[in-house]
């Protein structure tokens, strides 16, 4: 593996050490999210990696040979398929956030032995931080768009790149690529179901579309555990555009003796999250009957 040191974009991350602005590099060639949408089409449906300059970011090279290895099958699931998300966990994200767009596309191949591990994959970048994230300000937390200073408050990933710019890469590759995504809601397998909708809650959804979609699977969802993921989706997608019933909507499913238990626990996690309001006393007696060491085994696939 290269040392990121000795990758182009270095030279950048130094500049903005000392001083220089964000703004000077924006839609350049090491402008991830300029890099992003500016490979064709055809590139992304081909596999034509070689056409897209992973040596631009850092371990660009790795993550290409990574997404290469995955496409090609074989048993059993090769090593590659943590790459990306291994990436994100270490805070390096730009050539991650390139290779959603072909992760998408493995994901979507219903003959690919590897298309549930690829799936996995997919949403890692465009998350800035999730790990350890049990806050109600933070979790199910993912910003709509970028703020005035470009680091989009996610600072700057731990080789100097702005982690902003990675994580709107990665969200705008998956909103243009929704439509590939959302027939998973309905996969035969559940767990490709659950990572279906913890993608998909990252898109930018200005009209509803993917929420509508969620809600409908909901309707129709069989598995508890499911349905659990459907709702945290939902509630992720409402924290970046705001939609009123569905706070309403998340109260009442708490609240209902009748629903499962997973889908009562998510919906009381959601609400809390969507709301300022001090947690009420119903809300905390049902936490402490669902949150049970049988209630975590089945709710363990969730993202």
């Amino acid at each position: 593996m290269s040392d990121w040191r000795t990758n182009p974009t270095y030279a950048m991350c130094q500049a903005l050490v000392n001083g220089a602005e964000l703004s000077s590099f924006a839609d350049g060639p090491f402008d991830v999210r300029a890099v992003a949408t500016a490979v064709p089409p055809e590139a992304k449906d081909r596999f034509l990696l070689d056409e897209v300059p992973w040596e631009n970011f850092p371990q660009g090279d790795h993550v290409r040979e990574a997404v290469r290895l995955l496409r090609a099958g074989g048993s059993p699931v090769p090593a590659s398929a943590g790459v990306v998300s291994g990436m994100c966990a270490n805070d390096i994200r730009a050539a991650a956030a390139l290779a959603v767009a072909f992760l998408i596309r493995i994901a979507t191949d219903p003959h690919h032995p590897h298309r549930t591990a690829a799936l996995a994959e997919v949403p890692a970048p465009a998350r800035a931080r999730y790990f350890g994230v049990a806050s109600r300000a933070e979790l199910l937390l993912h910003r709509a768009g970028p703020r005035q200073d470009d680091y989009d408050d996610y600072g700057s990933e731990v080789t100097g790149y702005p982690a902003g710019w990675s994580v709107a890469a990665a969200r705008a590759t998956i909103t243009a690529d929704a439509a590939l995504l959302l027939p998973l809601l309905h996969d035969p397998v559940p767990a490709t179901r659950i990572r279906a909708a913890y993608a998909l809650a990252t898109v930018t959804d200005l009209d509803g579309t993917v929420r509508t979609a969620l809600r409908a699977r909901f309707a129709a969802e069989p598995a508890p555990d499911v349905c659990a993921a459907l709702l945290l989706a939902t509630d992720e997608i409402t924290r970046a555009h705001p939609h009123s019933s569905t706070t309403v909507m998340l109260r009442e499913y708490w609240q209902n003796r009748t629903r499962a238990p997973e889908v009562r626990l998510a919906a009381a996690i959601g609400w809390l999250c969507r709301t300022d309001e001090t947690a009420p006393d119903d809300l905390r007696a049902a936490v402490d009957r669902l949150a049970t060491d049988e209630r975590a085994r089945t709710m363990d696939d969730l993202p």
